[in-house]
């Protein structure tokens, strides 16, 4: 039963999947770049990918100024370090970790 179920529920999803929406249109291209543009280079990051024992380390320099790392670990999340102040001090950051502390407070224990 279970087998027909998901048979039924596979052929329902690939008939929509076939079936094209209708009054799409294409996107228009983006205009080219005014006369005289030229990009600055050195706006751009510049990224040194490296590796320490088996951890994969990013290195983002702006004007040769390091201001970030990612390091990514074999078997985990990668993680950020960043000069928030640019002191040359980093700060571990989560890729999630917006700053929000959750209040925990002890009301009652036992």
């Amino acid at each position: 039963m279970r087998r027909l179920l998901l048979l039924l529920a596979l052929l329902a999803v690939s008939a929509a999947a076939q079936q094209a929406p209708q009054g799409l249109q294409s996107i228009p291209e983006p205009p080219p770049p005014p006369p005289g543009f030229q990009p600055d280079p050195a706006l751009e990051p510049q990224v040194t990918i490296t590796r320490r024992g088996e951890d994969r380390v990013e290195e983002f320099r702006m004007n040769g100024k390091l201001y970030m790392l990612k390091v990514t670990p074999p078997h985990g999340v990668p993680y950020y370090l960043i000069d928030e102040k640019g002191d040359g001090r980093m700060s571990r950051q989560e890729p999630l970790d917006f700053g929000l502390r959750v209040p925990m407070w002890v009301i009652h224990s036992f």
